[in-house]
């Protein structure tokens, strides 16, 4: 070995430390914060396991409970399915149309983009006491629907009818702007000579949006609807705060089950057996997309 080659070698060996040594805060707070977690509900999953009292093993006891003799647990699964098939088509096809609207011929764009960006970064508790205050019944849609058109409108949130359609609605809004963003981004990409070829082949309009805009953002709209299925599916604080979860059991999701069981009723294993089944079906769901995207994603290559 000569001298150039333990040279190199000793350093970098010395910029490996080094590395190390500055992502090593980071891989503390992964250890702590999140490797350590889940390793720790895979083991509560198994176990009955009170906050307080004996924890003793009892193998998948608690999944089988979850499926046979809980019966908050398919309620809210189906709530958490619910809320999904109708936020995550809502929240992208708005979106797009939002970020397609917003092109470079209309003035003021900037300025609109920011507007219906303000939800996103708006604190979600700020966000779902304004929707609160605003649909109750002597609040602000109550009360303009009475004094101007004499129509008196049900209580959105405390029926049965309206109260997940209600958290869709204001869910949507609130993360509007997130996704019309990632699009806004992906139609400025796109290049100039393709949308004008488009256009003199007489590509205007709807034609144009469904078989150029579309496909050639397709990598963007699989992403955004990757990752809003993801959150949809964790959807806890919208329905926590706006409703409670009712009326009954009417817009309580598995997130919020999961929460109940482990910090109301101090069931931990059970709330750690459901963690894991909510996981397995966003594991599931998300295969599903990956492969399902062959067949109408297009990539640049």
């Amino acid at each position: 070995m000569t001298s150039t080659t333990r040279r190199r070698n000793s350093l970098a060996k010395v910029e490996s430390r080094q590395a190390l040594g500055f992502a090593s805060p980071a891989l503390v707070g992964l250890a702590l914060f999140t490797i350590v977690p889940v390793g720790l509900s895979i083991v509560m999953s198994v176990f009955d396991w009170p906050a307080f009292g004996e924890r003793t093993f009892n193998g998948v006891d608690n999944y089988v409970k979850l499926f046979t003799a809980s019966p908050d647990f398919w309620p809210a699964l189906r709530n958490s399915a619910i809320f999904t098939l109708l936020y995550v088509p809502l929240n992208i096809v708005l979106s797009l149309a939002l970020a397609i609207g917003l092109g470079p011929r209309i003035r003021g764009r900037g300025a609109l983009r920011v507007l219906f960006f303000i939800p996103v970064v708006t604190p979600m508790v700020a966000n779902v006491l304004v929707w609160k205050m605003i649909l109750q019944p002597q609040g602000l849609v109550n009360g303009v629907s009475t004094s101007v058109f004499g129509i008196e409108l049900p209580n959105f949130l405390a029926d049965p009818q309206w109260a997940m359609i209600m958290v869709v609605v204001m869910s949507v809004w609130q993360g509007l702007g997130y996704n019309m963003l990632i699009f806004s981004a992906a139609l400025e990409q796109l290049p100039e000579s393709v949308l004008e070829a488009a256009a003199i082949d007489g590509a205007t309009g709807l034609r144009r949006i469904w078989s150029i805009l579309i496909p050639m953002i397709s990598p963007s709209i699989f992403f955004a609807a990757v990752m809003t299925m993801i959150s949809a599916l964790q959807v806890f604080a919208q329905p926590q705060l706006l409703t409670g979860g009712g009326p009954g059991n009417a817009t309580k999701p598995l997130v919020m089950y999961i929460w109940e069981q482990g910090f109301t009723f101090g069931d931990l294993g059970l709330a750690a057996a459901a963690a894991w089944i909510l996981f397995a079906i966003i594991i599931v769901i998300t295969g599903i997309q990956f492969a399902a995207q062959k067949k109408w994603v297009h990539y640049e290559h």
